[in-house]
């Protein structure tokens, strides 16, 4: 990437942040981010089609990242799921500080439901009969949804009794797993 490009592409990225910690995502005009990231409108454009497009591309790299720490790629990571669940607790605490910036307010409830998507997208590819089995395919909403309300709703109860406490619940529900 032209480093004028990748400048250009920080400092958008840098002010939609700066922007979004303080206000709902559809309160942001491109008038004020462009004001505020020293960019033109037409500049901001080349980049993305409006601000959406440009949330949903961060909440979409935030997801990846978080994936990137959970161990899908071999088969005992369904096999424990106890271990799945304090991977997926601990991608969560690492990405804590972007995902109350970009899920903040009314799109809280975005992240469980893009991390569903993706997380059962990878499982699926390791399992690809777990796609068309509903008791499985529930079994994961919950998991995964419910996994993700118990962090965000208690995180005051400190990190590691909120992992241990998730990590039990699946422990528990293992049977239904394999």
């Amino acid at each position: 990437m032209d480093l004028r490009v990748e400048k250009t592409e920080k400092a958008i990225r840098n002010a939609f942040l700066e922007l979004r910690s303080s206000k709902p995502l559809e309160k942001i005009t491109v008038r004020e981010l462009c004001l505020l990231a020293c960019i033109n409108k037409s500049t901001f454009y080349s980049h993305y089609e409006d601000i959406y497009q440009l949330s949903d591309t961060l909440e979409s790299e935030t997801i990846l990242s978080m994936l990137r720490g959970i161990s899908l790629t071999h088969e005992d990571s369904m096999r424990n799921p106890d271990i799945f669940a304090r991977e997926l607790c601990l991608a969560f605490m690492s990405h804590l500080s972007i995902i109350n910036t970009l899920f903040s307010g009314k799109e809280r409830s975005r992240l469980a439901d893009k991390l569903e998507t993706e997380l059962k997208r990878a499982i699926f590819r390791l399992y690809p009969e777990y796609e068309k089995n509903p008791q499985k395919n529930i079994l994961l909403s919950y998991c995964i949804q419910g996994g993700y309300h118990a962090y965000i709703n208690n995180q005051s109860q400190g990190a590691e009794i909120l992992t241990q406490t998730i990590s039990d619940i699946v422990r528990l529900l293992q049977p239904l797993w394999i």
